[in-house]
Parts: C-alpha cells; structure tokens; sequence
C-alpha cells in the first residue's frame, strides 16, 4: 500500500521538484497550490501525511491548512514546510508534528518524513484508524450554514430545548386556483 501525502505550497518550482521526489520514493502524492485548495482535498480524500507551506496567499494561510488537517477524522501527521523558520513552540501551537526548512537536501528531507511517519503511525489512537482512502465527492460532509434568524422564520422549542421549524407565511397573494403569484415591484 502506498503512502499518501497531501503538499501544499504556492510555489510551483518547489510543489512539483516534492512530488516528483517524494514519488519517486514510493509515495502517492496530491498536490494543491493554496490553502484553500488543500482544505478541500484533505475533506475529499484520506491522507498519511500533510506537508504545508506557512506562507502562501496570506501570512496565515498554512495555519489553516494545518487546522484543516487536525479536524481530519483519519488523524495525518502534519509537518510545516518553510523558508522563514518559527520558535519550536510556535509551530507546535499550530498543531504541526514537524518543521521541515527550505532548502533541504533531499536525503534528510525523506529520513525526516520517514521518522515523522513512523512515530506517528506508532500512535495509539493513530493506529486504530482505518488505512486512508479516498472519500467520494458526493459522500463528502458539507459544513452547516450558520444559523440566522429571520423575520418570516418562527421556530417552536419542544419540551427537550430543540428547535423545531415551523410553517413560513408566504408574503405572496394566491390566485383564485390557489399558487401564489409574484408581487409587483414599485419602479
């Protein structure tokens, strides 16, 4: 079975010279350009591993990739790829397992993400986990809109403190046939 890596990072020089070394050593590698690209492959797919840049379209853009990789439910270990090192506490107050600096020579990089892998799998309650694999799109979770209250909009609590929906009265006048008919707009 191939190990599955998700690399994130906007420079294209550096996304693709990874993915070609990294599956040249037997890994199967996604790659994304953004963060927002990345949130959305680790909903849509199971990864082993995610490596992130920090810097990308903002300053906080590979925090959020990380944040996204945390909430995972299959638990990838999360190393931070980057050319302006931080503080050891800093990028383990992100949720990242591992900083990996830019430049590095290839050998290191892969022993790092070998060892990163292998206590991670090692992990308890990381092996309990089912192998990844990817999620059909049509099987991945939405997030919840948020709730707002609106005006047309009642909602009735039953005895447990649920809300439950009720009737919405139309602002539309019905026909004699009974289908409501769109109001005239003032011009």
């Amino acid at each position: 079975m191939k190990r599955r890596i998700l690399l994130v990072d906007d420079e294209l020089a550096v996304l693709l010279t990874l993915k070609a070394v990294l599956e040249i050593n037997g890994f199967e590698v996604d790659t994304a350009a953004s963060s927002r690209e990345g949130r959305s492959k680790l909903r849509s797919h199971r990864y082993h591993m995610v490596i992130t840049d920090m810097r990308m379209e903002s300053d906080a853009a590979g925090a959020e990739v990380i944040a996204a990789a945390r909430s995972a439910c299959y638990h990838p270990a999360i190393a931070l790829l980057t050319a302006f090192p931080i503080a050891d506490e800093d990028w383990q107050t992100l949720g990242a397992d591992k900083m990996l600096v830019k430049p590095m020579h290839t050998q290191v990089l892969l022993q790092q993400i070998e060892k990163l892998l292998a206590s991670h799998l090692a992990t308890p309650s990381i092996r309990s986990v089912s192998p990844p694999k990817a999620v059909p799109a049509n099987k991945v979770a939405k997030p919840a809109a948020p709730r707002t209250s609106s005006p047309s909009v009642k909602k009735n609590v039953s005895k447990r403190g649920v809300a439950k929906p009720v009737a919405i009265k139309s602002r539309a006048k019905k026909t004699a046939v009974g289908r409501p008919t769109a109001r005239a707009k003032p011009e």
